[in-house]
């Protein structure tokens, strides 16, 4: 049975291969894609596959060529958000050491745990919650989302008690953003304890890396 057209199976791997990486290096290696032209071939790739499996008439070559022009549409509308919502976030943040990530189909930002929280609390210091609030407001301009927050540790201790502590801070977070006002439906929570490290656990500059929040925006269609 003949599956896709040569050129459009072509087109669909390419397109389908970058929807599928959420890896930020890989996907700003290009410096010649802006962040909506990324979310444009993103938002493609991933139309053209469902486009293709929805045919039921045996017009896949169609259904791939219609849903990657709805998807792309999709796709750069999500990119060209994702570049306002970052550029309002470094404006309001004002802060270095605040590390915000686009990724095309994705915002991520970062926050050092020596903003948040002091050594092995779960409690977020009052006189450091501002950035939290900040990023709740921005998260209510922009509400067609989804959020997980996400906590890490460095490598020191038992890595059963850093899983604790990465699931109790990413609540801690979360909590804040919906007393802040974040509809607590658009906020899922994950501890990663020390599995997922961002630099050397072997040095004082890298565990700081990653002690470590991160706060992930998935846009919504």
């Amino acid at each position: 049975m003949k599956l896709f057209s040569k050129p459009v199976a072509l087109a669909m791997a390419g397109v389908v291969s970058l929807a599928a990486c959420t890896d930020p290096a890989q996907l700003n290696q290009n410096p010649n894609l802006s962040k909506t032209q990324q979310g444009a071939l993103i938002g493609a790739g991933a139309g053209a596959l469902a486009g293709a499996l929805s045919r039921g008439d045996g017009n896949r070559d169609r259904g791939a060529v219609i849903g990657a022009v709805v998807g792309g549409a999709i796709g750069a509308g999500i990119g060209y958000n994702l570049d306002q919502q970052e550029a309002e976030l470094r404006r309001d943040l004002g802060n270095d050491d605040v590390q915000i990530t686009n990724t095309g189909d994705r915002l991520i930002v970062s926050l050092p745990q020596d903003l948040l929280f002091a050594t092995d609390s779960f409690s977020v210091r009052p006189d450091l919650q501002n950035d939290l609030y900040t990023v709740a407001g921005s998260l209510q301009n922009y509400p067609a989302s989804t959020i997980q927050v996400i906590g890490h540790t460095d490598s020191d201790g038992d890595a059963a008690y850093n899983q604790r502590l990465s699931e109790r801070r990413a609540g801690s977070v979360a909590g804040i953003l919906m007393d802040a006002g974040v509809t607590p439906s658009r906020l899922q929570t994950i501890g990663r304890g020390e599995s997922q490290p961002v630099a050397s656990n072997l040095n004082e500059a890298g565990k700081a890396q990653n002690r470590r929040v991160e706060i992930i925006i998935l846009p919504t269609a």
